[in-house]
């Protein structure tokens, strides 16, 4: 145990201690055996397993390789959901950990391992050793990273068939100190949508470029000209990222191609911006391009919207946080994230609060001071107790007994 989850240590529940080794095993586990967006059957498997044992009540098969575990107790209709995700990266692991991942090219490098593991640890505790009035949908959720795992689960049925009054997530976040609770109502994480921009001219020799339509210095201008649309389109007070990630053209230095491939990643908190990043990049390539010549082909891919918490159900989290672990235990003026994340689209459909879960501080945690999506990235299976204990205090407060 780090000195950063001492003064924590105490506050874990026997029941989620007395079962911390089997979970941390478990986790250990997934991630020697990590599997990519849909296609977490061994993973689902395992979840489906421990599940009904529990005495959950199983479902399978939203979103593909989803999973969906109810427990009522009581006669209440109250309902909450929480959700898991469970698949890894396509990443080389590189932390030489004894459980390292034994499927080259796949890792789990953003704790998805260690999320499923925190919710089958509470899903085990709550099963067992706790009294609650209503009922509690555990959702494990394949696909987060980029694929759409969540909204292929509401498209399949989920909040028709398992209704919630309220949903919850959590991420581990490297860089705040271990088992520190972290929230934010309103706007918390941003959009994410992917450009895929074609410019085309005119192909020939490097030796007589005044015979071709060069789209390399066509596509050298827009990147230049994209720099633009935020700093002179978007108010200061707001955020919008628009990033040129990948350029492809050519394969020799004497030839000028017919064509390039750029690649974009564009971020929002707020729709309006968002549904003016698209117009303006729009309008702003085509002209650039033709201006030299050379047109431009735009596949604009709307992916996941900006993840917006309810502010009531991030109230309701963070006091459950603060009365279990006082202020100490939650990390103080987060501001939000500009990555993404596609619990979004079940907040759309449900109120409810995506949190963070420190994974530490520096090397000293046992991840080597990686940020997730990183090769040599690992989920600090220390805060593993403590952040399953914080679903059991919330769904012990939200499906309280009378």
């Amino acid at each position: 145990m780090t000195t950063e989850t001492t003064d924590l240590d105490s506050r874990v529940l026997p029941g989620i201690r007395a079962i911390e080794s089997d979970m941390v095993a478990l986790r250990h586990r997934i991630h020697a055996h990590p599997e990519l967006a849909f296609e977490e059957f061994v993973t689902s498997d395992l979840v489906a397993e421990r599940l009904r044992a529990w005495g959950y009540a199983v479902d399978r098969g939203l979103g593909g390789t989803g999973v969906v575990g109810t427990l009522k107790k009581g006669t209440s209709n109250r309902s909450i959901g929480i959700r898991a995700d469970m698949d890894a990266l396509p990443i080389l692991e590189r932390t030489g950990l004894p459980y390292a991942s034994r499927l080259e090219g796949k890792m789990h490098a953003c704790g998805h391992d260690g999320h499923t593991a925190i919710l089958l640890a509470a899903a085990h505790h709550l099963a067992h050793d706790v009294a609650f009035d209503g009922t509690l949908h555990l959702i494990f959720q394949p696909a987060e990273e980029g694929q759409g795992g969540g909204r292929k689960m509401i498209e399949d049925g989920l909040f028709e068939r398992f209704p919630c009054d309220a949903i919850f997530a959590l991420h581990n976040m490297p860089g705040f100190p271990t088992g520190r609770f972290g929230f934010l109502g309103g706007p918390f994480m941003a959009s994410s949508d992917s450009v895929t921009i074609t410019i085309t001219g005119r192909g020939g020799h490097g030796s007589a470029p005044h015979q071709s339509v060069d789209p390399i210095v066509a596509a050298a201008h827009v990147v230049i000209a994209l720099q633009t649309v935020v700093s002179r389109n978007v108010d200061p007070r707001d955020m919008a990222v628009v990033t040129v990630g990948a350029i492809h053209a050519g394969q020799a230095p004497n030839v000028i191609p017919d064509s390039v491939e750029m690649r974009l990643t564009v971020r929002a908190f707020r729709p309006k911006v968002r549904a003016m990043l698209r117009e303006r990049i729009t309008e702003l390539v085509t002209a650039q391009a033709a201006t030299l010549g050379a047109q431009a082909q735009i596949d604009y891919q709307w992916r996941y919207p900006a993840l917006v918490n309810d502010v009531a159900s991030t109230d309701f989290a963070r006091e459950v946080a603060r009365d279990w672990l006082g202020d100490e235990g939650l990390i103080a003026n987060l501001q939000p994230l500009t990555g993404s994340e596609d619990f979004s689209f079940m907040l759309e459909k449900v109120p409810g609060c995506y949190l963070i879960v420190g994974n530490g501080v520096g090397e000293g945690h046992g991840t080597g001071g990686c940020m997730v999506h990183n090769p040599g990235y690992d989920f600090n299976d220390a805060m593993l107790p403590v952040a399953a204990s914080y679903w059991v205090k919330l769904v012990e407060r939200f499906l309280a007994v009378a």
